[in-house]
């Protein structure tokens, strides 16, 4: 992006941005402004950028201990394994963090209307079951803040209700962050600031 197309963004180019814990940010802008670009940067799968992320005092670059322990992201285009099933693609992040026994997964997977899809494959599921999927994934981990990049846009009003309450409750246990990117949907969750990028 230009500097020009930048120029009125609550973010790029300002001289600091805070972010705390236990609160919930919303970032929205058009298509094409950023708003995946944002969260890669502030989950370091994506460096190109100039300036500095600091966490607890501390800058940190492709931090493995971050992504696994503090934040927890589900990706626009969710990041599953499509020959693996929807059990073992939650299973390979729990099994790094040993955050869930297997009961809890499968209460979220019931929760989430998933339970009788869990031993299919990813590319057997609508698009919607997957990105339910990737959203109970990101939930398989100690984090202090959650990024979700556009979580809901296919899925309807009633498991968009469903999710926030689980997302709601995760948050509140966690004691942790939440940064949702919309183009224009603010869904369910009440935020302490809103940004537009």
């Amino acid at each position: 992006m230009s500097e020009s197309e930048i120029s009125d963004s609550d973010i790029y180019l300002k001289e600091t941005i805070r972010l705390e814990s236990n609160n919930n940010y919303l970032f929205k802008a058009n298509s094409g402004n950023g708003k995946s670009s944002i969260l890669n940067f502030i989950y370091q799968c994506n460096q190109n950028y100039n300036g500095s992320i600091i966490y607890d005092g501390i800058e940190y670059k492709n931090s493995i201990d971050i992504r696994n322990n503090y934040i927890s992201y589900v990706f626009q285009d969710f990041k599953l394994f499509n020959n693996l099933s929807v059990w073992d693609n939650i299973k390979i992040k729990n099994n790094l963090t040993s955050h869930k026994t297997d009961n809890e997964i499968s209460k979220l997977l019931k929760e989430i209307g998933l339970h009788e899809k869990k031993n299919s494959l990813i590319k057997e599921l609508s698009i919607g079951q997957r990105q339910r999927t990737a959203i109970v994934r990101a939930l398989c981990q100690p984090f202090k803040f959650l990024l979700l990049d556009e979580p809901f846009s296919n899925l309807d009003e009633d498991n968009i209700s469903i999710i926030t309450e689980i997302l709601n409750k995760e948050l509140k246990n966690q004691k942790a962050g939440l940064i949702v990117t919309t183009l224009n949907n603010e869904y369910l969750f009440s935020y302490n600031k809103k940004f537009n990028l």
